[in-house]
C-alpha cells in the first residue's frame, strides 16, 4: 500500500514499512511523512509483500517488524541480504520484544539497526540518516540489553580463548555484517585468506555459524555498536 505524498526533494530518503499491524504502519507513516526529507514508497503487512515492494520501488531503507505472518522479519531480512549482501536497502528491525537471541540473529543476518518500537520520531529519523552513512543503529534499551549480556558473560566466563590481531579484525568485520569479499578488500588480503581465518575462528570459538561469531564479538567487546557514533556523539550510536 502506498499513500498519497506531496512534492519531495530529489534526495529524499526512500523508506518501505513492513508491519502486520495497520495501526503500527499508520503510526510510522505519520511519524515519518511529516518530514520533507522522507518518502514512504510503500507499506507491507508481511515479508512477502515487503520483498515485492523492494523489487518495485528500490527503497533506501526498510523498517521491518520481526513478528509477521507467512514470512517473519528475520526471514525477510535474510532473503534481502541473500539478494543484496550489503547496502541499499538498509534494514532496520523494529520490535516490542527486547530479546537477545533475536538481536543476535539480526546482527548475523546483516541488519543495519535494531530499534524498540517506543523510539521517538527524532530518534527514528536520526537512525534513518545514520544507516545511510554506513552506521549500525540501536535504541538505548537495546544497547543496555547488550551491555547487560556482556557483564553477565564476563561474570560467568570460563576458558579464555586467545585470538590473533588479524582474527580480531576479521571477527569485528564479520560482526559488522561484511562479506568475505568485502573483508578481503578492507584488509587487502584474498577472500580465501579471509575464509581460512573464519574457519580458524569458528574452530577456536566452537561456533557453528555467523550468529555465534557475532555473539562472541559482542560479549567480548571486539564489536560493540556503542563504538560507532552517529553525528550526535552524545547518542552513542543509540536512539
Amino acid at each position: 500500500m502506498k499513500r498519497a505524498i506531496s512534492s519531495l526533494p530529489a534526495d529524499a530518503i526512500r523508506v518501505a514499512i513492513a508491519d502486520d499491524h495497520e495501526l503500527a504502519r499508520v503510526g510510522l507513516y505519520r511519524m515519518l511523512s511529516s518530514d520533507s526529507s522522507i518518502e514512504i514508497v510503500g507499506e507491507a503487512s508481511d515479508g512477502d509483500q515487503l520483498l515485492a515492494l523492494v523489487e518495485l520501488h528500490n527503497p533506501d531503507v526498510v523498517l521491518l517488524d520481526i513478528f509477521m505472518p507467512r514470512r517473519n522479519g528475520l526471514e525477510t531480512a535474510r532473503e534481502l541480504r541473500s539478494r543484496i549482501p550489503t547496502g541499499k536497502p538498509y534494514i532496520i528491525m523494529l520490535t516490542t520484544f527486547e530479546d537477545y537471541s533475536y538481536l543476535q540473529q539480526a546482527l548475523a543476518i546483516g541488519a543495519d539497526g535494531y530499534l524498540s518500537k517506543d523510539v521517538s520520531r527524532q530518534e527514528l529519523l536520526s537512525s534513518l540518516r545514520s544507516v545511510l552513512k554506513g552506521e549500525r543503529v540501536f535504541s538505548r534499551s537495546i544497547l543496555a540489553l547488550m551491555q547487560g549480556m556482556r557483564s553477565k558473560h564476563s561474570a560467568e566466563s570460563l576458558a579464555t580463548v586467545t585470538l590473533t590481531k588479524r582474527e580480531e579484525e576479521i571477527l569485528e568485520l564479520v560482526a559488522q555484517g561484511l562479506t568475505s569479499n568485502e573483508i578481503a578488500d578492507r584488509l587487502f588480503i584474498s577472500p580465501r585468506t579471509v575464509e581460512t581465518h573464519r574457519a580458524h575462528l569458528m574452530e577456536k570459538l566452537g561456533a557453528k555459524n555467523a550468529a555465534a561469531l557475532v555473539r562472541y564479538a559482542v560479549l567480548h567487546s571486539i564489536y560493540f555498536p556503542g563504538h560507532r557514533r552517529p553525528p550526535d556523539a552524545s547518542a552513542e550510536s543509540a536512539c
